[in-house]
């Protein structure tokens, strides 16, 4: 759908945050006088009232009786369309659609095709790839928008000046069925991995599996980059696309950490600045993608070793008093936690983990702590106490201090007590932020303060935009 087919309908916007306030500046840049509702809290309608819209409704209560008096709803990415409300008002006919597809639909060619994008998808890794894959595409002298997920909304980049020659594209599990229903096809889509997330969101994990893979399944890309070692993606069978496998032994693969491109050696990874090996096994789906476009990608592997890495992932800020600080906030699944671990191994850690309760099973992660469990794991926010309770045996078991606080102050003290003055302190919480933190970002935000370093100087997403 493009905007313009928005004209003559009864449309509303649901949510105004970043993504929002995207959709309304969009909307209004090709229809200025199109009658609209917004959907948003009390203190949200303040802000959106200042700007004097006069065709702006504003309503705070997004009952599904009101929503389904609208033929159009564009909601944004984190209000899931599985709530009762939302459910009533699609079957009353409302349709619900994101700004993310708003975008695609906006920029789709004759064929349907949206030339010139990559799109990244996965429960691991996804911001670190697509902003690794735009490092190696201004390698190659392509001018490269980076945006999606990984913070800039698509509708904030609607019509960027001078254009681009390629989109490096993050989408999340809220955004991939976005591009399924726009009716637009990626050019490349690349899916990492697949593991339970995001499951008060989408219902269960059946779905939240269904609504990622709508991106290859539903969007039908030209081009589908796959990792042929997840069980899922392998088994996967997409009849219009052509399909390009990484982590195979006849292309972009990893030998240990040596990177070859089927028997030819590239590199040793384990100098390059991707931590974590499942991070450097992603550099395999970037080179894949590159080739499968006719990028010549054996040069530009060299290049990785100028990347930046991403805040809130993995980031080692520094050593204070002996101690060096890893923030990993971006951490929301208990597999990410595991990962992380394995990029210390043979140091004494102290491990923060728990956050917002959405519902995912521990036991994989507790399984794997009888075996390879840190100096001391500290469990801490609405989840913490739960999986306290299941690691509790383990702990008597496997010989691990365990200590269950409420908050990060807390927790990072009880850390520092635990290790002296010799150690890591890692926030990789494998649960969402929400509750006691706005977002992934205020809490690494937050920790980076505590833990005596300038949240300012630690955040910034390198690349981000055009360039």
């Amino acid at each position: 759908m493009r905007i313009s087919q928005l004209d003559g309908r009864r449309v509303a916007l649901w949510g105004w945050g970043r993504e929002g306030r995207a959709a309304h500046h969009a909307v209004r840049s090709r229809l200025p006088s199109l009658p609209l509702t917004l959907f948003c809290s009390d203190a949200e309608a303040v802000e959106a009232a200042a700007l004097g819209d006069a065709h702006l409704s504003i309503e705070t209560q997004p009952t599904a009786e009101r929503l389904s008096a609208f033929g159009i709803v564009i909601k944004s990415p984190g209000i899931s369309p599985n709530t009762p409300t939302a459910l009533s008002a699609s079957s009353s006919g409302t349709r619900f659609i994101g700004g993310t597809g708003l975008w695609f639909g906006e920029h789709a060619g004759d064929d349907g095709v949206v030339a010139h994008t990559f799109c990244v998808t996965g429960t691991k890794g996804k911001s670190t790839t697509t902003s690794l894959l735009a490092h190696l595409l201004r390698a190659a002298g392509r001018r490269t928008v980076l945006a999606g997920n990984i913070g800039l909304p698509m509708l904030e980049v609607l019509d960027p000046q001078p254009a681009p020659d390629e989109w490096a594209i993050e989408l999340s599990s809220y955004q991939t069925g976005d591009v399924a229903d726009s009716g637009a096809r990626p050019d490349v889509a690349i899916v990492l991995n697949l593991f339970p997330e995001h499951l008060d969101w989408h219902g269960s994990e059946a779905r939240y599996i269904e609504d990622k893979l709508k991106l290859v399944t539903a969007a039908q890309p030209r081009i589908a980059v796959l990792n042929v070692a997840d069980p899922r993606l392998a088994a996967l069978e997409l009849p219009r696309s052509e399909v390009r496998w990484f982590n195979h032994a006849d292309g972009w693969h990893l030998r240990e950490d040596d990177l070859y491109r089927g028997d030819v050696f590239v590199m040793d990874t384990r100098p390059l600045p991707l931590p974590g090996r499942h991070n450097r096994s992603n550099l395999c789906a970037v080179l894949t993608a590159l080739e499968a476009r006719g990028i010549d990608a054996l040069p530009l592997a060299a290049h990785a070793q100028s990347f930046r890495p991403l805040p809130n992932r993995l980031q080692a800020m520094g050593t204070r008093d002996g101690i060096t600080w890893v923030n990993d906030s971006i951490s929301t699944t208990p597999h990410a936690t595991v990962a992380a671990l394995e990029c210390f191994t043979g140091r004494r850690i102290a491990l923060l983990v728990g956050g917002h309760d959405r519902g995912v099973d521990w036991s994989d992660f507790a399984a794997h702590m009888r075996h390879e469990a840190p100096a001391t794991i500290i469990t801490m926010g609405a989840n913490g106490p739960r999986i306290h309770a299941l690691l509790a045996p383990v702990a008597r078991e496997a010989g691990f201090r365990l200590i269950g606080v409420e908050t990060l102050p807390e927790a990072m003290a009880a850390a520092r007590e635990a290790l002296g003055d010799d150690g890591v302190v890692l926030l990789s919480p494998g649960a969402p932020s929400f509750g006691q933190y706005r977002d992934y970002v205020a809490r690494g935000r937050h920790f980076a303060e505590l833990a005596g370093f300038d949240p300012d100087a630690i955040t910034a997403i390198p690349g981000l935009g055009s360039g």
